[in-house]
């Protein structure tokens, strides 16, 4: 059995933070592919379903975002899941909006939720950093992370969930690169047109001789 964890605060006062954004993914993961129904267990909410053939839990650790580990370890302990079968979903203040990577062990990078995570279970899961962008000076990020996505930003926000619930199941296959990759390629902004002056083979009449 393989697990994936969205990071978040609970609460309707949260739900579109730009901390949430873990939770997001998670629910559109639970929605896309037609899990069962949320309910409560393990200091969280979750979901059973499959993915790639697998038998995959969804945890939306409802403990607040410095205590996620909690939910997390009383959730593998009953399913005996391996700490190497966990993907952890959450924000990233060093990515750019819209940007994503995917991460197998490492440090925390001083994410509270990470820090938990880490406290209770070790360093050796995988996690899902999904950019948010940083607002540029230390003293703004509390501000940053706990505001809501603004109208702008849910155009990307939108789209980058779309693909991440679209190729998840390349996680539980542990097929980390395609996952960036196909996310990657999602996101990239459409190629503009080419006009017949960009095509060396087009007629528009440079080729031409003038009269003598």
């Amino acid at each position: 059995m393989h697990m994936l964890v969205g990071l978040g605060n609970p609460g309707t006062e949260y739900a579109r933070n730009r901390h949430n954004i873990g939770f997001m993914a998670a629910d559109e993961i639970v929605r896309r592919h037609s899990f069962a129904p949320w309910r409560s267990k393990f200091h969280g909410e979750i979901s059973e379903g499959r993915l790639a053939g697998e038998k995959v839990l969804v945890l939306k650790p409802t403990t607040y975002m410095n205590e996620s580990g909690r939910a997390i370890q009383a959730a593998m302990t009953f399913y005996k899941i391996l700490p190497s079968d966990i993907v952890v979903l959450h924000d990233e203040l060093d990515l750019a909006g819209g940007k994503l990577r995917v991460k197998r062990g490492g440090g925390h990078a001083g994410h509270n939720g990470l820090r938990s995570v880490h406290a209770h279970i070790g360093a050796d899961y995988g996690r899902v950093r999904i950019g948010i962008g940083h607002p540029g000076d230390k003293s703004r990020v509390i501000s940053h992370v706990l505001k809501d996505f603004s109208k702008e930003e849910d155009i990307w926000v939108t789209k980058l969930l779309d693909s991440i619930a679209d190729n998840a199941g390349l996680l539980i296959d542990g097929d980390d690169g395609l996952f960036q990759t196909r996310v990657a390629t999602d996101m990239a902004p459409p190629k503009p047109a080419k006009s017949d002056s960009d095509n060396p083979d087009s007629d528009n009449g440079s080729n031409q001789k003038g009269d003598a």
